[in-house]
């Protein structure tokens, strides 16, 4: 039986076995089960409460933990008296506890492009990646060394079919061997999705996975905690059976879980890129005043230094920095004053000089002069009939149009603050893989959902002309229905708004690519900057700038310290005295 074709309520015999958290008098002999449970999870401790007879013991065990971890304490009897022991540094989670019983038969999902495994110490770093990215706690790297030597944690993860990057994450918690647990049951955590992952139905199969897995070993079933809003997450598991439970869980009250004991903050109705910055300054201890939520202005202030922002945008960028990158014209100028490669561009007005840089370059890009978020950008362009359609269409958002040189390449965001590299990543544009079932008008809109719940709603993928036009360049159209596997790019600009995926490069980065980057940063007199390189391998040394971006995305580059950095910049004084300094290069003037 499919686990995904039914609700599987819980039956009576169910029920009796959840009573006996709620009366000590129906609790089962506990000769054969161990006291005081307690397991290592990597991001914390997960902490039995039934298992713990004294409340007092069991709130004192949930205060001990250790500074950077997330502590679960689940499985409580009665949650109000164990809070009584340390008010002020216990609550009450505001999580729903799901339960799939595994009785019958679980079907692992059909895996399209990638493969189920047990995770092992080469998967730190990737699994790390993922978790932070997400804004989860991720286990140290000794955590994975020790993952082979244990039983009682399960780690999976998603493989791509290539074996080139993970794309998911999941841990199981066995209870049996934990402590013996009498009703034999298992429980699920941390399941995360890479953000940038095109491939559907990932997270459902490592909760499938984990389900057969546990269901082989004969458990009884499966639990886990989901934050009461997590709509997404919880119609997912309502999908594969899993029903609501009346179980509880406590946690230390800590800046990891802030949200969820102190309520709703100022920068809940700011987006994302604004978001990051506020709550970095609020952990600072700096003041803030959301302005204009909707276009993300905001005031930050600390000791009578005060500073406005809107994202990334601040007081310190002066308006003739501004003017200078949002111009893109007058962006390449000066860079390649500075020495900095640069593509050849020329203003879009002269139709015969159109034509004649077209047969010099043969493939082109059409922008323009003035805009963001790709809008009105066409790229690889070899056709003169198609290059004035595009002048054209750009005309809509800007009079002045650009044609410029087609470079080839890794389409590559560095960001620059404070005149140093804080973080780079490679975008890679909008792709979807076929499935042999779906168009692909119904792939891209499924994708297109999957990018806007990934980033808050800012990332898409347009139904419009330029897709048709990419597809159309591949021989497809929106009603094909592409054969399992394959891959199809369904725009040609990687801009993260028309849902392009951004993939962390920052350790790689060529010492040529950070230095011509740190110079134009100089050379446009701008202190926080986001340069679009395009370049033929983040470790290799070739490249060209083709815009800069006085406002980018921070919130895109996580888990590099872009909010921490841009602080610094804004209020030095709160610098940590503890973290690593940049080392700083001098440059020829």
């Amino acid at each position: 039986m499919n686990v995904a074709d039914e609700r599987n309520p819980l039956d009576p015999a169910d029920m009796m076995s959840l009573r006996h958290w709620e009366s000590a008098a129906e609790l089962p002999a506990h000769a054969e089960m161990e006291s005081e449970a307690i397991v290592d999870c990597g991001w914390g401790r997960l902490i039995f409460g039934q298992t713990f007879a004294d409340p007092q013991a069991l709130a004192e065990t949930i205060r001990r933990e250790q500074p950077g971890r997330r502590d679960i304490a689940l499985y409580l009897r009665d949650p109000q008296v164990v809070i009584s022991f340390a008010p002020q540094e216990l609550f009450i989670d505001p999580s729903y506890t799901f339960r799939l019983a595994l009785r019958q038969r679980v079907a692992e999902a059909a895996a399209e492009g990638w493969t189920i495994r047990a995770a092992g110490r080469d998967d730190a770093d990737a699994i790390r990646r993922i978790y932070q990215a997400r804004g989860m706690v991720s286990p140290p790297r000794a955590f994975f060394a020790g993952l082979k030597a244990r039983d009682d944690v399960d780690l999976l993860v998603a493989e791509d079919a290539n074996g080139d990057s993970i794309l998911g994450v999941v841990t199981g918690v066995d209870h049996v061997r934990v402590f013996q647990d009498p009703d034999g049951g298992a429980s699920l955590w941390s399941l995360a999705v890479d953000a940038q992952c095109t491939h559907p139905g990932v997270g459902e199969a490592l909760v499938r996975a984990l389900a057969v897995l546990y269901r082989g070993r004969g458990r009884s079933f499966l639990d886990l905690s989901v934050v009461h809003d997590n709509a997404p997450a919880i119609a997912l598991y309502e999908k594969l059976g899993f029903a609501r439970v009346p179980v509880y869980c406590v946690k230390k009250k800590n800046p990891i879980n802030e949200p969820l004991f102190l309520g709703p903050d100022p920068a809940e109705d700011l987006n994302i890129y604004a978001r990051i910055i506020v709550r970095e300054a609020r952990r600072r201890g700096i003041g803030v005043e959301v302005l204009d939520a909707e276009h993300g202005y905001f005031r930050l202030n600390l000791g009578g230094r005060i500073v406005t922002c809107r994202e990334s945008l601040s007081e310190l960028t002066s308006a003739v920095a501004m003017s200078r990158c949002d111009d893109k014209r007058v962006t390449l100028r000066i860079l390649a004053g500075a020495g900095v490669a640069v593509p050849e561009q020329i203003a879009a007005d002269d139709d015969a000089a159109v034509a004649a840089f077209l047969a010099r370059h043969g493939r082109v890009v059409v922008k323009p002069a003035r805009g963001e978020q790709g809008q009105g950008v066409c790229v690889d362009l070899d056709d003169l009939a198609e290059v004035h359609a595009a002048i054209a269409a750009a005309r809509r958002f800007c009079e002045s149009v650009i044609v410029e040189q087609m470079v080839s390449g890794e389409d590559l965001r560095i960001i620059v603050i404070d005149h140093q590299v804080v973080a780079a990543a490679t975008r890679r544009p909008a792709a979807v893989v076929g499935d042999g079932r779906h168009t692909l008008r119904q792939l891209i809109e499924k994708q297109s959902r999957r990018r806007q719940l990934a980033t808050a709603g800012e990332s898409r993928i347009p139904l419009d002309d330029e897709t048709v036009r990419c597809l159309k360049s591949q021989g497809c159209a929106l009603e094909d229905v592409p054969a399992a596997g394959l891959h199809i790019q369904v725009r040609k600009t990687a801009n993260l708004h028309t849902g392009g995926t951004i993939h962390d490069v920052t350790a790689a980065l060529h010492p040529e690519l950070r230095e011509a980057a740190e110079r134009a940063s100089r050379a446009l007199e701008i202190p926080l900057v986001g340069f679009d390189f395009m370049v033929a391998a983040p470790d290799r040394p070739e490249y060209v700038v083709i815009e800069a971006n006085e406002r980018p995305g921070l919130a895109n580059h996580e888990p590099q310290p872009t909010a921490e950095r841009f602080m610094d910049l804004l209020f030095p004084q709160t610098r940590s005295a503890t973290r690593d300094e940049p080392e700083r290069r001098t440059h020829a003037p």
